[in-house]
């Protein structure tokens, strides 16, 4: 891994907080810069020390970094790419936490400038919560952390990103970004939606007999709105056929249940079940389960 001396972290919430404590945790002399656009934030993260310096001036904050992360909401980026681009430094690595990976390359290759290194980064871990006062230095511990890359992406940049994130606790996979965008469509995006649509199907009266397995199931329906939307809209076209997808095997269950088909629901129902166990034992052998 080339050496790192400053990585700038831009938003500090849950994700952008975690980073900070990670590096000071498992990097040792590498000195972490924040920054948030809300004061009360750069508040909280001065009180909590999460990083070494907490900046009210974004281009002060890149300024000298050998690493920028972006842990903004994805929308975000293009703005601040344009906006961080005067003051990175040669030789910089960007790269950012976003869950879709295609959009915010078309903006780094439209704004930073060609003495930079843009590489997309996406560790897969976090929560519901949100905000600089649940970030905790152990978040990546075995997450998995996919890089994304085209024939044109600079390859020690990639190298030194995997180094970074492995220090951090994460497994590392490197995809193109739209197989990323592809794929996270049908196992992160579209779960969520399907949870928010799961409790708006419900009133608030009934939602009060709800027991455990509704709470499991529902549990990321918490998530920010802002953030989800920007994720939602930066990857409309998988999304949109994953939805397709879920609604033909709703319709298949639908047709078992009305028409009393006992045998067909019990094959649905095992097909997901076989499913699932198979993805559990994969990851328990992993160890991105315990």
């Amino acid at each position: 891994m080339r050496k790192l001396r400053k990585v700038s972290v831009i938003g500090l919430g849950l994700l952008g907080g975690s980073i900070c404590l990670a590096i000071k945790r498992a990097l040792a002399g590498v000195t972490t810069a924040g920054f948030s656009h809300r004061a009360g934030t750069r508040a909280k993260a001065r009180r909590l020390n999460v990083a070494d310096e907490v900046f009210d001036d974004i281009r002060a904050a890149v300024a000298q970094a050998d690493l920028v992360i972006l842990a903004t909401p994805v929308c975000t980026f293009e703005g601040i790419f344009h906006e961080i681009a005067i003051a990175l430094k040669s030789g910089c690595i960007v790269t950012d936490v976003g869950s879709t990976k295609l959009m915010p390359l078309r903006w780094a290759e439209k704004h930073l400038p060609k003495s930079v290194y843009y590489v997309g980064s996406h560790p897969i871990a976090g929560s519901e919560q949100r905000g600089v006062e649940f970030c905790r230095d152990d978040l990546f511990d075995k997450a998995l952390c996919i890089l994304t890359t085209t024939k044109t992406t600079h390859r020690q940049s990639v190298q030194t990103l995997k180094g970074f994130w492995r220090a951090l606790g994460c497994f590392v996979k490197i995809m193109p970004p739209a197989e990323h965008d592809h794929i996270l469509a049908n196992v992160s995006h579209l779960p969520h939606i399907t949870a928010a649509a799961l409790v708006n199907a419900s009133n608030t009266e009934e939602l009060k007999f709800a027991g455990k397995g509704f709470m499991d199931s529902s549990r990321i329906a918490s998530g920010p709105p802002n953030i989800w939307a920007d994720v939602l809209l930066t990857n409309a076209k998988n999304i949109s056929k994953g939805i397709d997808r879920l609604i033909k095997e709703l319709a298949k269950l639908k047709k078992a249940i009305r028409s009393g088909d006992r045998k067909k629901i019990e094959r649905l129902l095992e097909s997901a079940r076989t499913k699932r166990s198979e993805l559990v034992n994969y990851k328990m052998k992993r160890k991105e389960l315990m």
